[in-house]
């Protein structure tokens, strides 16, 4: 795996193009499911809107393999994202502001 402090240095990296892009396109919409590589990305989203460039609509779907708690992403994007979805109808009884949507599946 990744060495804590070199993790660090890729997370900002990431944040940094992720908001030059978001602030290049500014998006309606950011639809995220998951890994911690989508926290940048609404990261830039909440700065645009902070700044009230635009705003845009964040989106969170957590893992369908989130049966009990919630990702560590999840745990973040919780508290702005706009809509914050679960696949497991227990975790709307243990965290206010989930939506239970069933399975999603192609």
């Amino acid at each position: 795996g990744q060495s804590y402090a070199s993790s660090i240095i890729t997370t900002l990296y990431a944040q940094l193009h992720a908001t030059r892009l978001v602030f290049q396109h500014l998006p309606s919409l950011v639809l995220c499911n998951g890994p911690g590589t989508c926290i940048p990305i609404c990261t830039a989203a909440l700065l645009v809107r902070l700044l009230g460039i635009k705003n845009i609509c964040i989106v969170y779907v957590e893992s369908i393999a989130r049966v009990e708690t919630l990702s560590l992403s999840g745990r973040i994007l919780i508290w702005f994202a706009d809509h914050f979805l679960v696949q497991w109808p227990q975790l709307t009884k243990k965290y206010k502001g989930a939506t239970y949507i069933g399975r999603l599946s192609c």
